[in-house]
């Protein structure tokens, strides 16, 4: 099949294809003699399996060590459950940000129950005095997170 039919059997973008093929998550495909790339199933379930890791957050290095032991089944599986608790560590770590966003944009908007001129807006003024005088900074949580696989788990990387 062409990098379409793969697309649209996997739910993904071309362009994510492409990326994950250079990225090295996703073999090389043979290629036609028009040049075209062209794909099996194994393209569409190793595809499907990198999906399900990202729809639950994990990093493409913690995707490469899980390829890493499926290419690998007789391998102990020891070091997959300790990347998954880390994982379950970072959600954690996540949601206990996430809250204390949420409680931060809810005091925010406490500050303005009202709509009044923006000169006078509680939450504007909020907002700037957080920067200046606030000791804690109000954080993001970008929906990823650093992966500390660099920490004993190099040998086990692909």
């Amino acid at each position: 099949m062409k990098i379409g039919e793969l697309a649209r059997l996997a739910g993904t973008n071309v362009e994510t294809i492409r990326y994950y093929e250079r990225d090295g998550l996703l073999p090389v495909p043979a290629r036609s003699e028009g040049n075209y790339r062209i794909y099996g199933d194994a393209h569409v379930q190793r595809l499907s399996f990198i999906r399900r890791c990202r729809s639950l957050d994990m990093t493409l290095d913690e995707i490469r060590v899980l390829l890493h032991f499926k290419e690998s089944p007789q391998e102990n599986c020891a070091d997959v459950n300790r990347l998954l608790d880390r994982h379950i560590g970072h959600v954690a770590q996540r949601m206990q940000e996430l809250q204390e966003l949420e409680s931060q944009l809810k005091d925010l908007r406490e500050r303005c129950d009202e709509g009044r001129d923006a000169a006078h807006c509680g939450i504007l003024d909020g907002l700037s005095q957080a920067i200046v005088h606030s000791e804690k900074t109000v954080s993001h949580v970008q929906g990823t997170h650093r992966s500390s696989l660099a920490k004993g788990n190099q040998g086990n990387q692909v």
